[in-house]
């Protein structure tokens, strides 16, 4: 019987072993970076990105005129190695996450100085501050949202957000 119970004991342990590696696979939403050295400084946002899996993005998925995470599992965060202004918001040095409110014809970008939070785990009360930033129609849809920091000339950068047939973006200036 002692067998028999450490047979099954043995059986249990394997199988919950074998669960757990078949749950390595490709996540549903892989953690990516985009990076930029702009003026010797560095740029770089960490997200999670979730792909459109047949389903409809902006304004259903990403309720219009609700604050989005801007990517999937982990809140998305910027952290930069000098002061930026974006798209009028002076970011200091540091990282925070970044948010957004995104509607039919334009999107508020929020940048908030909680970070380490989950991405439903949105504090308000942690603003650094917001802005509106462009938004336009592509004309083929994005499977999976992209997040790209992109050099422009001299000190400045764009931050766009690509998901579905929305680009979002804002201009980034390197102060110091």
């Amino acid at each position: 019987m002692r067998r028999y119970r450490n047979a099954l004991w043995l059986g249990v342990i394997a199988t919950g072993f074998a669960i757990a590696a078949a749950g390595q696979g490709r996540l549903l939403s892989p953690p990516m970076t985009t990076s930029v050295n702009i003026a010797g400084k560095k740029l770089q946002v960490d997200y999670g990105a979730p792909s459109m899996r047949g389903r409809k993005v902006m304004g259903g998925l990403v309720p219009y005129g609700e604050v989005w995470c801007a990517g999937a599992n982990d809140a998305t965060t910027l952290t930069t190695d000098a002061d930026l202004d974006i798209a009028g918001l002076k970011v200091p040095k540091g990282s925070y996450t970044l948010w957004a409110i995104p509607t039919r014809t334009e999107w508020t970008l929020i940048v908030n100085k909680q970070t380490g939070q989950w991405h439903t785990e949105y504090d308000p009360h942690r603003d650094l501050g917001r802005v509106k930033i462009n938004v336009k129609t592509l004309p083929a849809p994005v499977e999976q949202l992209r997040i790209n920091l992109a050099a422009a000339s001299g000190n400045s950068a764009t931050l766009s957000l690509i998901w579905e047939t929305t680009e979002a973006w804002a201009p980034i200036t390197v102060l110091r």
